[in-house]
């Protein structure tokens, strides 16, 4: 239970319901900035506004999953007023106060780190990857049945990158019957991809292996499908970029040549955004209850 723990929310999108929803059900004291358009909606909480003042005793700052924006602003899909994120809010915190978000920019960062405020990205937790890989392999398979005329199954399919959301993608697809090729670029990864019963590759051989492709599938946060893999592909592929933005793909070059490129990343939270909230509210929960357990066990040592 959270009883006792004070919880602000700030902005965000549906994902965020089912994380008040969590935080209530377990007792914490949560209060909302920025869903002025649910007053009255969801039991249990307390509507604010974003001024200094609501930062005062708070335990944790929960934002949406994309965190702010390079100038402070948090988006919100339940309010139509602009939320920006400052000096004077973060430094109203208490000291043992955390700021929780998926991922974070270099103002967040800093914003937190002047007023030496822990940030927790939970997008790099090991524990949030793998489990919104699932949805994110479920989305991509999504994109890859609307977006082209054959069948996953027999398809010669590229999956590039072998870490968390790539394992799971390369494995579903397998199970599929698709023939499934993993660029990895390290040993490890892959011997990982060779037990998995998968065809391996180094990513230094991606412009031979693309000659075949049906489909691409990226992971890899950083140009790896250039003009001159590109070149090598079929006109027939599909190329579905899952690494944040801007992607791992020339897209300019893909368009000059006519293939078809698609910038996918977020899957989770607008194919499955129940299920990513709920992955967000577990994780939440779990590390608001560790926390308030360590700052008891503190006190009582005192």
């Amino acid at each position: 239970m959270l009883t006792g723990i004070e919880v602000l929310l700030i902005g965000g999108d549906t994902r965020q319901l089912e994380v008040i929803r969590e935080l209530s059900d377990k007792d914490a004291s949560v209060k909302l900035i920025g869903y002025d358009k649910l007053y009255g909606a969801i039991g249990g909480v307390t509507l604010a506004e974003l001024v200094p003042e609501s930062f005062i005793g708070a335990d944790a700052v929960v934002l949406p999953p994309v965190g702010t924006d390079e100038e402070g602003k948090v988006e919100s899909l339940f309010s139509a007023r602009e939320l920006v994120l400052g000096d004077a809010h973060i430094e109203r915190l208490p000291k043992h106060a955390k700021v929780y978000t998926g991922m974070a920019g270099s103002y967040l960062r800093d914003l937190c780190s002047r007023h030496q405020i822990e940030l927790v990205e939970l997008f790099e937790r090991d524990d949030v990857a793998i489990f919104n890989s699932i949805p994110t392999a479920e989305g991509a398979l999504m994109l890859a049945i609307q977006n082209t005329d054959i069948t996953i199954h027999g398809s010669h399919t590229l999956v590039l990158g072998m870490g968390r959301t790539g394992m799971t993608l390369a494995r579903v697809l397998a199970a599929l019957g698709a023939k499934v090729r993993v660029g990895v670029h390290r040993s490890d990864q892959y011997a990982r991809a060779f037990e998995m019963g998968l065809s391996p590759f180094y990513t230094t051989e991606l412009t031979e292996a693309a000659g075949e492709a049906d489909l691409v599938f990226n992971t890899v946060p950083a140009r790896i499908i250039t003009a001159r893999v590109i070149a090598e592909l079929p006109h027939r592929a599909v190329i579905i970029d899952l690494a944040s933005k801007p992607g791992g793909t020339d897209f300019r070059f893909a368009e000059k040549r006519g293939i078809k490129a698609i910038l996918a990343p977020g899957l989770p939270g607008i194919v499955a955004p129940k299920t990513a909230g709920r992955i967000i509210a577990g994780v939440l929960n779990r590390l608001l209850s560790e926390d308030a357990r360590k700052r008891g066990m503190k006190h009582e040592l005192e």
